[in-house]
């Protein structure tokens, strides 16, 4: 069993410097740095990945804040001023990956880019920094599991318990779950980025995404299913009445998305990219 040391790296009179700040900071640039190097691989100037960075930041923020909050409403119905508190916690990835895409779309209306190209050099980048900025639910001691007694389980101080869990000390990491499946993703659509460059797979630009959808969201409905602290439809949680789980309900729906996708593509028959990777 472990511990978590706490959310802060250190405080120096009224500044502050959180780990899940630094981990968010650590996980855009290495972002940044994995998809500028993809994108000179399919003939995307990096200098429009740098454009696009702090827009796609922004929107994947706003997207994620107002997918909680609309989920939420009953705890900001009456202090519609917190509704800005972000800084409280309350942000949700399926809402950043809407608010993400939605500029990403945009962005490539304005400057004239392919938006599909672009947004598979995009992808593992995301899955990468999905599985930094997991870390950041170990140090708030938060986003975990059920009870248990495994040997990786994680001590929850007592204030950070369910109530209906108050006298369970360890619990489930599902932080640590989530990170390590979106690693394992980041390293299988890097894969077939690199099969497809060396054009040993025909892949269409879109499939990359889609590949996300689908293998991102397989892991996250099993993983939801453990988390105590899901986002429910009609009730609170831990147990969301019937079993509904808007993770799971939208990880169904970006998996058949996501198939669909695939299913479309590779059924058009388009030829095999040129060795650059980019698909006509």
């Amino acid at each position: 069993m472990f511990t978590s040391p706490g959310p802060l790296v250190f405080q120096l009179g009224p500044v502050s410097i959180r780990w899940y700040g630094l981990l968010i900071a650590m996980a855009v640039l290495l972002g940044l740095l994995l998809a500028s190097w993809l994108g000179r691989r399919r003939g995307i100037d990096p200098a429009l990945i740098a454009d696009l960075l702090p827009l796609l930041v922004l929107g994947a923020v706003v997207g994620a804040r107002i997918y909680y909050v609309a989920l939420e409403w009953r705890q900001y119905q009456d202090d519609w001023r917190g509704v800005f508190a972000i800084w409280r916690g309350g942000i949700a990835i399926h809402g950043a990956l809407i608010g993400g895409t939605l500029v990403t779309i945009l962005f490539c209306r304005w400057r004239r880019q392919p938006f599909w190209a672009l947004l598979d050099v995009l992808v593992p980048a995301v899955a990468l920094g999905q599985a930094i900025g997991r870390w950041g639910n170990f140090f708030n001691s938060e986003a975990f599991g059920l009870p248990t007694n495994l040997p990786w389980a994680l001590t929850i101080p007592m204030a950070n318990r369910p109530a209906q869990f108050i006298e369970q000390a360890s619990f489930h990491p599902t932080f640590l779950y989530e990170s390590l499946w979106n690693l394992g993703v980041c390293a299988l659509l890097l894969l077939l980025f690199r099969l497809g460059s060396q054009g040993r797979l025909r892949l269409p630009a879109g499939a990359l995404s889609c590949t996300y959808l689908m293998a991102y969201s397989a892991g996250r409905f099993w993983i939801e299913g453990l988390r105590l602290d899901p986002l429910c439809l009609f009730s609170q949680p831990p147990f969301c009445a019937g079993g509904l789980r808007m993770a799971q309900l939208m990880s169904l729906l970006l998996i058949l998305l996501g198939g669909a996708g695939l299913l479309w593509l590779y059924r058009i028959r388009r030829p095999l990219p040129d060795p650059s990777g980019v698909s006509p």
